[in-house]
């Protein structure tokens, strides 16, 4: 983006609350187009997650491009004995509550990918969240929690080097970068589709013009094949859109994520 706009561009890590220390620091930023916030699922997520955030994202910013997404992938130790989604399945039907799951904590995209699997197979599964992925991984490969829907980039070093195995992605489509890992629907769970996302938004009242400005240097970043190289790496796709497109994709996002949150009664507050 620096090359394309002719100037530099800072990267400034916010952590915290969920992405809401950061994403609170973007809404409350000048609406001039110098302070964007590279959104995640987790924008999509957190209005039903927490009670009081201190923003509305959908009326606090505006959408300026979508930049790529990901599948999370399912997967085991390599010692693990199951060799597929359906032995996952046919395990936690017939011991019901004997199997987990672990995540980078509550609310995050493999936990939510862990509740739709549960309400789309009706299985009774164990969530158990961590500070992190790392700590997830770990106890996973370690054989104290059995999977993990795990963030593509998380993942691929691992199964690459055959210390986790994967059973599918969960994307409706089968990712590029995992050709040979099958859809959750492919391995027979109908109607499965999750992944993980990110995309650039502005504070809201930010000029048009300047929008518009902000997406073709999106756009002509993601083309490159340096980025689209260093996603590869990651398990990631790049996938540039209009601020029209991505502004439908997040409300969809929202609407259907609510559902699933909702049902199985999640709150972070």
């Amino acid at each position: 983006m620096a090359r394309e706009l002719g100037q530099s561009v800072v990267v400034e890590n916010r952590p915290g609350a969920g992405t809401t220390i950061g994403t609170d620091f973007v809404v409350k930023s000048p609406a001039d187009g110098y302070t964007l916030l590279l959104a995640t699922f987790a924008q999509a997520v957190n209005p039903s997650l927490i009670k009081n955030l201190p923003y509305n994202a959908s009326r606090d910013l505006i959408p300026v491009a979508m930049v790529g997404n990901s599948p999370n992938v399912l997967v085991v130790p390599s010692q693990s004995p199951f060799q597929s989604v359906a032995d996952v399945i046919a395990y936690a039907q017939k011991f019901p509550g004997k199997l987990t799951y672990a995540s980078q904590g509550n609310g995050t995209s493999a936990h939510l990918a862990g509740e739709l699997f549960i309400s789309l197979t009706k299985v009774d599964m164990v969530h158990i969240p961590y500070k992190g992925a790392s700590q997830a991984i770990t106890d996973v490969l370690g054989g104290q929690v059995q999977m993990t829907f795990a963030t593509a980039s998380a993942a691929a070093n691992l199964v690459r080097g055959g210390k986790l195995k994967a059973l599918a992605v969960t994307t409706k489509e089968r990712s590029a970068s995992w050709p040979n890992t099958p859809t959750m629907i492919e391995a027979g769970v109908k109607d499965y589709g999750m992944e993980s996302w990110y995309g650039v938004c502005a504070p809201v009242g930010t000029p048009r013009e300047i929008v518009m400005k902000l997406n073709a240097a999106v756009i002509a970043a993601t083309k490159t094949r340096f980025f689209t190289s260093k996603l590869e790496e990651e398990g990631l796709m790049a996938r540039a859109a209009s601020p029209e497109s991505f502004g439908q994709y997040m409300k969809q996002e929202e609407l259907r994520w609510e559902k699933i949150i909702q049902a199985a009664k999640i709150r972070l507050d």
